[in-house]
Formats: structure tokens, C-alpha cells, sequence
């Protein structure tokens, strides 16, 4: 399909971003709005994998994203009180090369945002998207949109614009970006986590920086049952550092950082998968078409591929109608598999139950370590279950060259 068309997206992440660069240097004339004043990242840190790496590639945005991040080669676990490894899972398991970018929610909004504003995006701050009708968002105030060839629902989790599906999970986290100790004895290329069954768990995630002249940071997260939440915020924050020390007493130095409660956001998880990502007169990418707990570390590189999906159907396939139905055929198969493998490990890791951490602990753990399964779990975290850059008919080079070559980057 040729350039010149109106598209409207509504939600201003990773998403909306990523598919407005791609249309608008297509030709598209693209409209991103957000509710917020000035549009910024929620969240502390991310890994981004070997398929979302591609497509920052595509974008031209690969080089930027591995100066400002951080280089994954493993995740790494221990459980209490034993202190026996039950998660390690190598990138070089699959590819003696390859490995994930930790990267600062900030850091990955700016690089995309610029770009973004580069191709010609325009931007409507302040505009809370409630509906959509006959080509046009409406919006919290009354007014709506001019009219859209397209409207696209990135508005997340939470989207108004999205059939209702799906249930919260019991568990979330806390998070908070924090300042990369010196000398801490921390792995600078790892996600570290530690566990006491399924009910606790504190992890800390190199993520790079800011900018230039920023210091290196950390996501550090802690496990919580959302109805636990008003309980934690009305305890002296003294008692909940005892309690992160008694499971990984080496995160004194993070700790000594958090001062308030308020230096620790809570993120709410749900799991839910749309039948479809088309809806009456609209198409969903990234979280507002599925969403699950953060386990297996797929979310924005879910969403970097509905958009180069979708961009890529759009782009190329002849009629409106025809080009949306090739973009959810495009999605379906690694969309299905991801959601049944998050649906698997996620209360295995965050759950009560007694049962699932010792069969991890005592079966899992010893069987990852053998050959296939290291391989096989490699694959799932890079992503590559699916064969997904394929199916959108990228080379299958893609995502090794993005991760691994500084001359990766393909924005032509």
C-alpha cells in the first residue's frame, strides 16, 4: 500500500513510537496523542532482545540503544535457604555471541521519541482518548480528533479502546531506578534474582543510563501481592529493607538509596490476549493487544514487533482491509506461543503455591542444564520461539547483526 494515508495512534510508548517512525518514513502522516502534557516513560528498566534489537535496527536506533544500555548475557538465580542456583540461563547457549541490551525506560523513550519528531510525527499532548468512532478518538473532554484513514490503540494495559479480557494477577512489584554500586560484587552483565519459594523474589538488572553524563544504573525490584500494598505503605520502609536483606543481604547498596516509600513504584500485572488485535475500525499493538507478568522479559519487544509488523503489512500488502488482516496473521502464532509460556512460568516464580518451587527448585532447575534445554530456554528468552522476524519476512540474520555489529543499524 502506498504512503499519504492518515494514521492516528493513540498512546505515546514504545509502541506508538516505534510504528509512527516506520509509517511516517513511509509517507504516512502520523498523529500520536497522549494524555500527558509532556509524553514520558513509565517504568525502571527493560531488557531488550536480540528480536527487538532488529527492530530498532530497522529504525536506525540499534547503535543508540547499545551506547545507553547495558549488555545481557545471563539470568541468574539463587532461592533460600539452600542458596542453589535455579535459574541460569546463558545467551551464548544459543549463539556464542549474542546477548540482550538492559536498557533505562527513560533511555529507550528518548532514543525512540527523537526519532520519532525526526521522521516528521506530529504530537498531541494532553488528549485522554476514551473512544473511537467512524475514524476519529473522542476524547475525555468532549472534543475529538480530526478524521484517520487508521486509528491505532497503544494506550497499554489499561486501554479504554480495548475489548475487556483477561485477569490481574496477584503479584506485582516494587521498582526503582538506582545508581550501579562500585565494588557492590554484582554481575554487570546479569539479571540476578533471589527467591524464598514463589512468595518473595528481589532482582537487580544492569540498565545503563540516562545520557551521556549520567551515572549507570540498576532496576531493582522487589515481589508484592497488590492487596499487600497498603500494608507495605503504611509500614516503617526500615522493616522492609530488613526483609529485602534477610533474602539477598549484598543489596545493602541499593537499599541505602531508597529513602521513602515513594522512591519504589508498584506495577500491577495482568494477563489477558485479544482474540484478534482488530477491533471495529481500529487495530491494537503492544500491551493493549496482550499482556502478561514481566517473567519472561517480553513485553517491549512484543511491542517493537506488532509495530514492525504492522508498518511492514501496511507498507506492503495492497487494500486496508487486506494489509490488517496480514498483520494478525503475522503476530498470531508467536503472540500464542509467549502468552502460554508466561502463563507456564509465572507462578513459578511469583505464586503461594508450595508445590511448582520445589518442582523448579529440585526437577527444572537440574534439567535446564541439560543439553537441549539450555538451548531451548536461550531461544525463549531471546525471543526466537516462533520464528517471529520471519513470519513479518525479515531476514533471519536480523537479529543476530542488531545485537552483535556496530554497523547494524539498516534505517534506509
Amino acid at each position: 500500500m502506498r504512503g499519504g494515508l492518515d494514521v492516528g495512534i493513540a498512546g505515546c510508548g514504545v509502541a506508538g513510537l516505534a510504528l509512527g517512525t516506520l509509517l511516517a518514513k513511509a509517507g504516512w502522516r502520523v498523529t500520536i496523542y497522549d494524555r500527558l502534557e509532556k509524553p514520558a516513560p513509565l517504568g525502571s528498566g527493560l531488557i531488550v532482545q536480540p528480536v527487538g534489537m532488529a527492530v530498532l535496527a530497522k529504525l536506525g536506533l540499534a547503535g543508540r540503544a547499545r551506547e545507553l544500555g547495558a549488555r545481557i548475557d545471563r539470568l541468574f538465580g539463587r532461592v533460600l535457604p539452600t542458596d542453589r542456583v535455579v535459574l541460569d540461563v546463558r545467551y551464548r547457549a544459543l549463539d556464542p555471541l549474542s546477548h540482550g541490551i538492559g536498557v533505562h525506560r527513560g533511555a529507550l523513550f528518548e532514543i525512540l521519541f527523537a526519532a520519532a519528531v525526526a521522521a516528521g510525527v506530529a504530537f498531541e499532548p494532553h488528549r485522554d482518548v476514551r473512544a473511537a468512532k467512524s475514524g476519529r478518538f473522542q476524547f475525555a473532554d468532549g472534543s475529538e480528533s480530526a478524521h484517520f484513514h487508521l486509528l491505532v490503540d497503544a494506550l497499554g494495559v489499561r486501554s479504554p479502546l480495548s475489548p475487556k479480557a483477561g485477569r490481574p494477577l496477584a503479584y506485582g512489584a516494587l521498582w526503582a531506578s538506582l545508581d550501579w554500586p562500585d565494588g557492590g560484587g554484582f554481575d554487570a552483565h546479569a539479571l540476578e534474582q533471589r527467591y524464598v519459594a514463589a512468595r518473595r523474589m528481589v532482582g537487580v538488572l544492569p540498565i545503563g543510563r540516562l545520557g551521556e553524563q549520567a551515572p549507570q544504573q540498576a532496576a531493582f525490584f522487589w515481589s508484592l501481592k497488590g492487596g499487600d500494598l497498603g500494608a507495605w505503605r503504611n509500614t516503617s520502609i526500615d522493616v522492609w529493607k530488613d526483609e529485602v536483606r534477610s533474602v539477598w543481604p549484598q543489596t545493602e547498596p541499593f537499599l541505602a538509596q531508597v529513602k521513602t516509600h515513594n522512591d519504589l513504584v508498584f506495577a500491577n500485572y495482568t494477563h489477558r490476549t485479544l482474540a484478534t488485535p482488530l477491533s471495529r475500525g481500529i487495530v491494537h499493538v503492544g500491551d493493549s493487544f496482550r499482556c502478561t507478568s514481566p517473567q519472561l522479559g517480553q513485553g517491549a519487544n512484543m511491542a517493537l514487533l506488532d509495530a514492525f509488523a504492522l508498518s511492514h503489512a501496511l507498507t506492503s500488502v495492497r487494500g486496508l482491509d487486506e494489509a490488517l488482516e496480514a498483520y494478525a496473521r503475522m503476530r498470531l502464532t508467536h503472540t500464542q506461543l509467549y502468552q502460554l509460556a508466561s502463563w507456564l512460568f509465572t507462578p513459578v516464580y511469583q505464586s503461594d503455591s508450595s508445590m511448582l518451587p520445589f518442582l523448579r527448585d529440585w526437577i527444572a532447575g537440574p534439567l535446564s542444564r541439560i543439553p537441549p534445554v539450555p538451548q531451548i530456554l536461550a531461544a525463549l528468552v531471546t525471543g526466537a520461539i516462533g520464528s517471529p522476524l520471519q513470519a513479518i519476512g525479515a531476514e533471519p540474520m536480523d537479529a543476530r547483526a542488531a545485537t552483535m555489529l556496530p554497523s547494524a543499524d539498516v534505517s534506509s
